[in-house]
């Protein structure tokens, strides 16, 4: 069974009425879509090597205990050369500014975000916070500090 939990949102002087609020597009998806609502309902081009702010004319009150996760679509990470920069992106339960999406460009042409273009999904996900304790030694492991690649590729 799925948890659910109330999450208010808030739409902002240039949200576009036209536009859906974030919703989950099955019975079973973990992530509900967020748009891309731009001030005077304008496009935006991302030249190639360069990164954005896209709004998405929304803010929320997460409830304590919880945060969103900002993370890519399957369909536009497959078919265009746009990405989420800083994936899965983290939005506080303490934060209560627009949500904006860091996309770059990836590609070696100019790229457009429609004004409601689905760019981005968001999962609200439990947060742990740990008790930070200082110390001069940690316990051995068959790894040690082996890094990138030390596990072996096979």
């Amino acid at each position: 069974m799925v948890q659910t939990i109330e999450l208010k949102i808030k739409k902002l002087e240039h949200f576009d009425n036209n536009l859906p609020l974030p919703k989950y597009e099955t019975a079973g998806a973990a992530g509900a879509d967020l748009r891309a609502s731009m001030p005077n309902q304008e496009n935006m081009t991302i030249a190639p090597g360069k990164r954005v702010l896209v709004p998405t004319g929304l803010s929320y009150e997460i409830p304590e205990g919880y945060e969103v996760q900002v993370r890519p679509r399957s369909g536009m990470s497959l078919k265009t050369n746009l990405l989420i920069v800083n994936s899965p992106g983290t939005i506080d339960c303490d934060y209560r500014g627009e949500i904006k999406i860091i996309i770059g460009n990836f590609g070696e042409d100019d790229a457009v975000i429609e004004h409601g273009d689905r760019i981005a999904q968001m999962v609200i996900a439990p947060v742990t916070q740990a008790t930070l304790v200082e110390t001069s030694i940690l316990s051995d492991t068959d790894r040690g500090a082996g890094g990138f690649g030390s596990t072996g590729k096979k």
